[in-house]
């Protein structure tokens, strides 16, 4: 179709500027708009769209306005140095596999070079627990047997050979079905992409490979990373399985809670790590913005999608990021941050802030660690976090997926009241209010850093599931650990709420809240409880 077949008057101008509240023309000037709408600017959003929007995803193209969390104050003056984590000896195999699985990865990687397991005996283990319970889950798109056999092969034989690749070598993990492995399908939870392979690496996936740790599944993502319903249906709460993990990091958080991976990796634009980490009691960390990079990972919103690590302690989560952090050439955003050494920090010279929503539990299990804890108001004048960030992320997404709507392709969308609904309404957002919204966010990112810098806090906790909170943290940029606190019953039965607490810092203190998490942890086991699904089986009750 050619612009000029185009129906665009004063009227239709009219119309269309009092839908996106700018009605501010005379019927001289709405004439103007209307013809330089046809001789200019439908030409060239043609030509544009043409060239860069497809395919869908996000993968190519990518955009160079650049977010910076730092605010152009970061510190890479100190080399990046990786952690310097523990080493477990003597460390025996339990007598079951089940107590086998639930260990964690230093204990598993003194198991493998104290030669009491293999590499390919964990693939093993955990791939058929997996298959076990997934009808149950539903949380497995693919299994990568055949790839993670002979990953676990090569890592066993580099530690006959005396090599050792580090805490990550010989482990198996899962992957968030929107990160990229060549040969294997990357269905991003639609059935429109079911079949899609991209012959392509990520940088997390190489970063994984290159450390030895062994992929052994494509973990279910939410359609499009959309909540928990996938094309395969909707993925179940280990804890209980009458609810959805929640969240589009819906597989990794499900595999990882019922001890099916021993740790796992997602993604977050907002909150599709803290949500499902807080629904299935497990340890989540959504690192800052820049931390991870991103190459071949489907993106929603380029200023604030994040990759993190979904473990069942800390510690684990300290060993991942470490890791999969660091510069990705085609990720623009991403940086070679320095971070203090979890491991090393001295928690007793930390100040710590609680928010009115806090877990007073937390607060009293940090403060007989020495942490000095504090009241703490999070303050800012920007009236709403949350439709800043449905105008960004909303925004970026129908950027990343304009042919899709375009071709009618979100009529077999999984859930029709989520982003069908979500991207109709984003196309009457303009591009001026897009901006301001992005100096909303500046000034909103501004205020939540200097609240933290005149209280001279370290970190701060609070509700990690608070969606103004979630909002916040994920505009501004800033890392959050979730941590199970607790867990409640339901009717007497096996199945339980998981309780939950956030533990939030300014961007690029990451190694604090892993060190506060790993303090809360060292005097608490509530990360070490299994959930119920564990033991299911063919012909289980699976209410009970």
């Amino acid at each position: 179709m050619q612009a000029s077949d185009v129906s665009v008057n004063a009227t239709a101008i009219r119309v269309a500027t009092k839908i996106i509240d700018a009605d501010i023309f005379d019927e001289e000037q709405q004439k103007e708009v209307a013809n330089g709408v046809l001789t200019k600017n439908i030409v060239g959003v043609r030509a544009n769209r043409e060239l860069v929007a497809h395919p869908d995803g996000g993968l190519r193209n990518p955009v160079p306005l650049l977010f910076d969390p730092g605010f152009n104050k970061k510190e890479f003056s100190e080399p990046d140095i990786k952690f310097s984590y523990p080493i477990l000896d003597n460390v025996q195999r339990p007598k079951n596999d089940e107590d086998l699985a639930f260990m964690s990865i230093l204990q598993l990687g003194s198991l493998l070079r104290s030669k009491q397991i293999t590499s390919v005996d964990l693939v093993k283990l955990y791939t058929a627990r997996l298959k076990k319970v997934d009808y149950v889950l539903n949380a497995v798109v693919t299994y990568t047997e055949k790839l993670a056999l002979e990953q676990a092969t090569a890592a066993d034989k580099l530690l006959a050979e005396g090599v050792y690749l580090g805490p990550l070598h010989g482990i198996p993990y899962g992957l968030k079905d929107i990160i990229a492995v060549p040969g294997y399908k990357t269905t991003w939870g639609s059935s429109v992409f079911k079949n899609q392979v991209i012959n392509e690496e990520s940088l997390v996936y190489q970063k994984l490979k290159a450390a030895g740790a062994v992929l052994i599944a494509k973990l279910a993502t939410g359609a499009l990373a959309w909540d928990d319903i996938w094309f395969g249906g909707r993925t179940k709460n280990p804890w209980n399985i009458h609810e959805g993990s929640t969240g589009s990091s819906a597989g990794p958080a499900a595999c990882t809670s019922a001890g099916n991976v021993p740790f796992a990796i997602g993604s977050e634009t907002a909150g599709s790590i803290v949500y499902p980490s807080s629904r299935t009691g497990i340890t989540g960390l959504r690192p800052s913005f820049g931390m991870v990079g991103r190459s071949w990972v489907m993106s929603l919103s380029e200023s604030m999608d994040k990759l993190g690590p979904l473990c069942r302690s800390a510690a684990d989560c300290a060993i991942v990021l470490d890791v999969i952090r660091g510069k990705d050439p085609r990720d623009w955003s991403s940086e070679d941050i320095h971070l203090k050494d979890p491991f090393f920090i001295d928690v007793s010279k930390l100040t710590v802030g609680y928010l009115p929503d806090a877990d007073m539990g937390v607060v009293k299990a940090l403060a007989s660690k020495q942490v000095t804890m504090v009241p703490f108001a999070l303050n800012y004048t920007v009236p709403s976090a949350q439709f800043i960030l449905n105008v960004t992320m909303d925004v970026d997404v129908l950027a990343h997926f304009d042919h899709w709507q375009r071709a009618g392709l979100d009529d077999n969308y999984e859930d029709q009241t989520a982003w069908p609904v979500e991207l109709r309404r984003t196309r009457l957002i303009s591009a001026v209010d897009y901006i301001q919204a992005q100096r909303a966010r500046g000034k909103l990112a501004h205020e939540v850093i200097q609240t933290i810098q005149r209280q001279k806090i370290d970190a701060f906790i609070g509700n990690a599931t608070d969606w103004e909170k979630v909002c916040v943290g994920n505009l501004v940029g800033m890392p959050v650990i979730v941590i199970p606190t607790g867990f409640k019953k339901i009717n007497g039965t096996r199945r339980r709420i998981t309780v939950q607490t956030g533990i939030y810092a300014a961007p690029y203190q990451d190694g604090t809240v892993l060190a506060l998490a790993m303090a809360y942890q060292s005097v608490t086991n509530h990360h070490l409880q299994r959930p119920p699904v564990d033991n299911l089986g063919p012909g289980d009750d699976l209410f009970l």
